[in-house]
């Protein structure tokens, strides 16, 4: 293959995803570094304050009606959100099998179970129908994932666990800004954990936050963030700060960085507009999907997703997957679930059985590239050679 051959190959390549970066980004990361903060300081008290105006904007509320802190990921934020509402060994936690292995794992911290619930193989969200009849004495808390950006059933979810004096921690990895039943996610649950990894909506590269209107709960995670001390630890290396501390807890060292927080500012100047894309690229998908095999998206016209997942339903999955391989088009799959990974399989004794929805999300799911980045030519040749393998 010569030189020119390989170029319009390559120009012909669609990557599954490609963080939207630009001068934006630059010009805040080269302050931070040019202060001489690179760690957890003064951006980062900046990036959690104007994370919480957008969404209490958005929601209608005060600024001082709710806390957001910032973490180094979403899995860190569901770690201590867990802790901050009280979970203990042998208690139990319900989420969906179809889920990245996080959102089970942080249960385990804790010598916690998770357990599992189906989902519904629509929306692949949690079947909030099948809740109740998962609780035992020993639930502690219900952690419903916000599958692609599509909020789950939470009227149903949250009256029901005030019912039984359950917490709810939304897994919203995938849902900023998603809106459900005219409410922003972040504003419904107990605690809400979002994440700011390199390939989701706001990219930080690593990141994540974690989000409450409760005080108590901001500042146990505040105080466990770093380690169990009981003030902002980065304060005492400033002229105003003191070098005295205590350890109050049994903390760890979760706490982000300026650096990171500086790439959060400028992706959260430009988050709508960055929504605004992805809106676009999936109508153009839906359109293009619409009376042929490819299954599109299913989402409730009483929410709106913010579209970090584009994921299809064929009945040729792994061929579809290979084919836009040899296209090149980079495709992924979200997710093999909770129940069939090994570990967690023989650890809890889950019987994929137990979860028919999830099994046939999985067999036929596929994720397609969905950034603001792609041109309207990469939109349509992953549409034509979608349509032209699937079955």
């Amino acid at each position: 293959m010569n030189s020119e051959t390989t170029k319009a190959t390559s120009a012909r390549e669609v990557i599954f995803h490609k963080a939207c970066l630009g001068e934006e980004e630059i010009a805040e990361v080269t302050e931070a570094i040019r202060s001489g903060w690179i760690t957890m300081g003064p951006k980062t008290v900046e990036f959690e304050d104007k994370f919480k105006e957008y969404l209490c904007i958005r929601a209608g509320l005060a600024p001082d009606r709710a806390f957001a802190v910032s973490v180094n990921s979403a899995t860190a934020a569901m770690h201590l959100a867990l802790k901050a509402v009280g979970l203990s060994r042998g208690d139990e936690v319900i989420l969906p099998t179809n889920t990245f292995i996080a959102t089970a794992e942080v249960v385990t911290y804790f010598g916690a179970v998770p357990v599992l619930c189906d989902v519904e193989e629509d929306t692949f969200n949690l079947d909030a129908r099948k809740l109740e009849s998962l609780i035992t004495p020993r639930t502690k808390a219900i952690i419903p994932v916000h599958f692609g950006g599509q909020p789950c059933d939470m009227d149903e979810i949250m009256e029901l666990a005030r019912a039984r004096g359950l917490a709810v921690i939304e897994d919203a990895a995938h849902a900023l800004p998603s809106v459900y039943k005219g409410r922003v996610v972040g504003t419904i649950g107990d605690l809400t954990c979002f994440s700011f990894y390199a390939t989701k909506t706001l990219a930080m590269g690593e990141g994540g936050m974690a989000v409450t209107r409760r005080e108590e709960f901001a500042r146990t995670i505040r105080i466990n963030r770093l380690h169990g001390i009981s003030r902002d630890a980065w304060d005492r290396y400033t002229l105003k700060g003191n070098w005295y501390y205590e350890v109050v807890d049994n903390g760890f060292k979760y706490n982000t960085t300026d650096v990171n927080a500086a790439l959060g500012l400028a992706q959260l100047r430009k988050l709508d507009a960055m929504n605004q894309a992805r809106a676009r690229i999936a109508a153009r998908y839906t359109e293009a999907f619409a009376g042929s095999a490819v299954a599109a998206p299913v989402i409730r016209p009483d929410r709106v997703t913010c579209w970090h997942l584009y994921v299809v339903k064929v009945s040729n999955r792994d061929e579809l997957h290979e084919k836009l391989r040899e296209d090149g088009i980079g495709t992924s799959v979200h997710f093999i679930p909770v129940h069939r990974q090994p570990y967690y399989k023989s650890r809890y004794g889950y019987q994929e059985s137990d979860y028919p929805a999830a099994n046939r999300v999985f067999e036929r799911a596929l994720s397609l590239p969905i950034y603001p980045d792609m041109t309207d030519e990469q939109v349509e040749r992953v549409c034509s050679r979608v349509l032209a393998h699937a079955r």
